[in-house]
């Protein structure tokens, strides 16, 4: 039986070459687009639309329809493309519709050779919107699939083929366009199989394919809607789906469905680290998606079970009685079998995922790597720093077990804060303010740690404020190692003392960059990167002090200056809107599990947990030893 597909729900391709029939209901134009790992569109050549209808692998209509039937070869498409983007466009000029929330929705369906109906997908919830990306086809460890994916375009064709990374898209959207208009629409567009030699671009698991290479976007930065400020709002524009592709492994054939074997580095980057990194950024898109794609599903269930009781008995006299209870039945066994359907997807995308941590996670570096990990037991200092660094861990409620690593790119672009607010504390009702500091601050200890411990020697440095003495309990496995660039500052003189000499330190190394003599310093400017943890700010901070922090927190990532507050916001409230800027640039963490941070794509609410060593375990002490004794080599 065919799947019926929800916006963000995928599904296997058992079969190659397909065709994708389109009903639009009224006059459209239909095309595709080729698109990297990286979800880029390398160019016009790799688009097929009316006035170049032909790619590799793709043979699109020539014409504006109110159906077309696309066909695709997905052997013939080349190695360096890992995805087809079919998109809808209304025509320019046309008075019959003038967006497509004034249409009927658009259907589509895939077709095997042998004619079976793999899947189909209503377009729906579209309301200004011009284009469309209706679906996607993607590889995935050689096996491809097919996304759901509805993402909408009020700007039309411009914005759409802008957002695939075209510089030119103007231009072809008006290509596009002036080649339909040529041409009378049909009633029913058909075109035949693409024909001819197979063309192959360069990609191989250790280098990213020829051509230009974005950086990922950073998924682990993400909205911070639990700040205490204004929740952020998605913007209203089409959602970003670009992300990373791995580097595809050998294709399988038609007939093999089980997936491929996980591999740990299975995806592009000019080192394993990087692979590692854009794996473990992968899994983390995969499971907001499929998760996306099952909480539609059931809400689809939901809503239709709804519409089908309330059509059903509408009438008054047969609301009641045998023939009402068996309408009743009847709907609620039509949702479980949607929702069990889309729970069984959910469950088989969930295993996948779970196999591929459990190859990952033993994979990873020290930087990456939870500290139970054999990583840390066969530490060694470093010779260079870290592309990027574990914070803790991220999950969902319908995935519970699954946890993806929260990583944050290297040097840190903005800094983070630790949420020492009220908290319940274990088997206890009346939350524990005591109990979130030391908390909150043993995380802080944690995170500095794993930061002096990822970097060369002498190459990261640590300074604490920590006004009132709180904080020394929890700071006692950095002071006894000896690996802190001072004892911590205590009282409102120190707190001045240290904000001044970091100010002026970020100030010089501006200068310094800004008249290109960056290795010009006094001798008494340290070059290392900082790190300041400020505990249970803004105790022993004067107005003078806060607007130095602030400056700190702004300007000093740039110059390698970062921060790190340790603090309760409602202890700040004097200070009212004047801080409201600090708590927005900073990373909100927490130290017990808390569902406030929020992917970009879909907006769901993950569970974060700090990432700390185990209950009773020695191997922040062990690692800090080591680190303290590569420092005094060094020097």
């Amino acid at each position: 039986m065919a799947a019926e597909l929800v916006r963000g729900q995928n599904h296997p391709l058992t079969q190659v070459r397909l065709e994708i029939r389109i009903s639009a209901g009224v006059p459209v134009l239909a095309g595709a687009a080729l698109a990297d790992e990286h979800g880029t569109v390398r160019g016009r050549q790799w688009v097929a639309h009316p006035g170049a209808p032909a790619v590799p692998g793709v043979q699109a209509p020539r014409r504006a329809g109110a159906e077309h039937r696309l066909a695709v070869d997905l052997d013939a498409v080349p190695e360096a493309a890992h995805r087809v983007d079919v998109f809808l466009a209304l025509p320019a000029g046309t008075a019959a519709a003038s967006r497509f929330g004034a249409v009927p929705a658009p259907h589509t369906t895939l077709i095997g050779r042998d004619g079976t109906e793999l899947a189909s997908y209503t377009v729906t919830g579209l309301g200004a919107e011009t284009a469309v990306i209706a679906l996607e086809l993607y590889r995935r460890q050689g096996v491809w699939k097919v996304r759901a994916t509805g993402q909408g375009y009020a700007e039309g064709l411009p914005a759409l083929l802008a957002d695939k990374g075209l510089s030119d898209a103007a231009g072809l959207a008006a290509l596009i366009h002036e080649a339909a208009a040529r041409r009378m629409p049909d009633v029913t567009s058909t075109s035949t199989p693409p024909s001819g030699p197979r063309t192959t671009a360069s990609a191989s698991p250790t280098a990213p394919a020829a051509g230009p290479v974005r950086q990922p976007a950073r998924p682990y930065e993400p909205e911070n809607p639990g700040d205490g400020g204004p929740v952020p709002q998605r913007p209203a524009g089409p959602v970003d789906y670009t992300h990373p592709r791995r580097t595809a492994s050998p294709p399988q054939s038609a007939a093999e469905e089980r997936p491929a074997r996980p591999v740990a580095g299975d995806a592009v980057g000019w080192s394993m680290e990087e692979r590692l990194y854009n794996q473990v950024w992968g899994m983390f898109e995969d499971l907001a998606r499929t998760t996306a794609a099952y909480r539609g599903a059931v809400e689809f269930a939901d809503s239709r079970l709804e519409k089908e009781v309330d059509q059903a008995l509408a009438d008054p006299s047969r609301r009641l009685g045998a023939a009402a209870d068996a309408v009743r039945a009847a709907a609620h066994a039509r949702r479980t079998l949607l929702t069990d359907q889309a729970r069984a997807a959910f469950d088989r995308d969930l295993a996948q995922l779970t196999a591929e941590a459990e190859v990952v996670e033993p994979a990873l570096p020290p930087a990456y790597a939870r500290w139970d990990s054999p990583a840390w037991h066969a530490y060694r200092v470093p010779a260079e720093p870290p592309m990027a660094l574990r914070l803790g861990d991220l999950h969902l409620p319908e995935s519970a077990p699954l946890r993806i690593p929260l990583l944050v790119r290297m040097p840190l672009e903005r800094g983070l804060w630790i949420d020492s607010g009220p908290a319940p504390a274990a088997g206890e009702r009346v939350p524990d303010p005591a109990g979130a500091r030391r908390s909150a601050m043993t995380a802080a200890v944690a995170v500095a740690a794993r930061l002096l411990a990822v970097h060369p020697p002498g190459a990261f440095a640590v300074q604490v404020v920590d006004p009132t003495g709180a904080g020394a309990r929890a700071l006692l496995p950095l002071t006894e190692a000896g690996v802190l660039a001072a004892p911590p500052v205590t009282g409102a003189a120190g707190v001045s003392r240290t904000l001044e000499r970091l100010t002026r330190r970020v100030d010089l190394v501006q200068m310094a960059v800004r008249g290109g003599v960056a290795e010009s310093f006094p001798a008494d400017v340290d070059t290392a990167q900082q790190l300041l943890i400020v505990n249970d700010f803004p105790y022993g901070f004067d107005d003078r002090s806060v607007a130095r922090l602030r400056f700190v927190a702004d300007e000093g990532p740039a110059v390698g200056v970062h921060l790190l507050l340790v603090a309760d916001r409602e202890d700040a409230a004097d200070h009212g809107p004047l801080l409201d800027p600090l708590w927005r640039s900073l990373l909100r963490l927490t130290p017990l599990p808390d569902d406030h941070l929020a992917d970009p794509w879909i907006g769901h609410a993950w569970t974060y947990e700090p990432s700390l060593p185990p209950q009773g375990s020695r191997i922040l002490q062990k690692v800090l030893t080591e680190v303290a004794k590569a420092r005094t080599k060094a020097q």
